[in-house]
């Protein structure tokens, strides 16, 4: 069976939501070398100094090239090479441009992949990173002050600036989502100190269709181990919500991870170490919540891989990890 195209996943989320983070996860489970990442800010129309002179924020449409992201997505799809332009977050430039050749799964990750119905067209999974405002500032702060030279102060009055376009721009693309991602802290944790236990809310609605996880509905023992799966509405639509506490005991993730992989048949799992990693003031942290989350959205690729007809060879990495004689 010959194939004509990649596996193309969105991630959609305002400015230090942890798209990166998700994204990180995926390329060590799928392996690095089967992964093309796009990023959408590379689209902007104008450097951060222009945005200054012409008193614009990053998310607004007309700050980006929507339509060179539109056709450019669509010769993606298709798995026709792009010549992406490239902005440089660290001086906030625009550079050279890029030539880039879609490998087996393309993550498409950044503030408004969503926004138009061409776009929303080219994927084969849309994901939404929704945690609430005032961790996604922690965040920022974070990441703002230690990598690209900013105070807190100045983190901060960017945000309200900001903060009208997220309202009118980038928040309403949680509607075209078919999982949302919410990190979320217990109540009385300190933000700064919150880390590894974050709880997760996955709403997974019925657009695509999602592993079988419904033993967890009515298992008392996974409730209390901090795994809760259960019916639910979003907007109006019925979903099924997946909630796992950032202290959920590690028996109980492992099963669940099981209960993901066992939906994989053709692949042996990998060592729960090895993904779910993100950084915290500088160290590396595992987060179990991170990590199944991180399998979920792999089970979603490797299905839509299984079932897409595309002219590449088989992932190395998942082919490595094939069971029986024909390994």
């Amino acid at each position: 069976m010959k194939r004509n195209r990649p596996i193309i996943l969105g991630i959609v989320g305002d400015s230090a939501a942890g798209k990166t983070t998700i994204t990180g996860g995926l390329r060590k489970l799928l392996g690095h070398e089967n992964v093309t990442e796009i990023c959408t800010d590379d689209y902007h129309k104008y450097d951060r100094k222009e945005r200054s002179i012409h008193k614009i924020t990053a998310l607004h449409p007309d700050c980006n090239y929507l339509d060179i992201m539109e056709l450019q997505l669509e010769r993606l799809h298709y798995g026709q090479p792009i010549l992406k332009p490239v902005y440089d977050h660290d001086d906030g430039t625009l550079t050279r441009p890029e030539y880039v050749t879609p490998r087996e799964y393309v993550i498409i990750e950044g503030l408004l992949g969503y926004y138009t119905p061409p776009m929303r067209n080219f994927y084969d999974i849309k994901v939404y990173l929704a945690p609430p405002e005032d961790l996604r500032m922690v965040w920022k702060i974070k990441r703002d002050c230690s990598k690209r030279g900013y105070t807190e102060d100045q983190v901060r009055d960017e945000m309200v600036k900001r903060e009208p376009d997220s309202e009118a721009f980038i928040r309403p693309q949680r509607k075209f989502a078919d999982i949302i991602i919410e990190f979320y802290p217990k109540p009385g944790v300190d933000l700064k100190d919150a880390g590894p236990n974050l709880n997760v809310r996955l709403i997974l609605r019925p657009t695509i269709p999602h592993p079988d996880i419904s033993y967890l509905a009515d298992n008392k023992d996974a409730h209390e181990a901090g795994i809760r799966f259960k019916l639910g509405r979003d907007s109006g639509m019925p979903v099924d919500i997946l909630e796992i506490d950032g202290d959920v005991t590690p028996e109980h993730a492992r099963e669940l991870e099981k209960r993901i992989w066992d939906h994989l048949p053709e692949l042996e799992p990998i060592n729960p170490d090895q993904f779910g990693k993100f950084m915290d003031a500088g160290k590396e942290r595992h987060s179990d919540p991170l990590a199944i989350t991180q399998l979920l959205l792999t089970y979603h690729l490797l299905r839509e891989y299984e079932g897409n007809t595309v002219p590449f060879a088989p992932p190395v990495a998942a082919m490595s990890r094939l069971k029986g004689p024909g390994k």
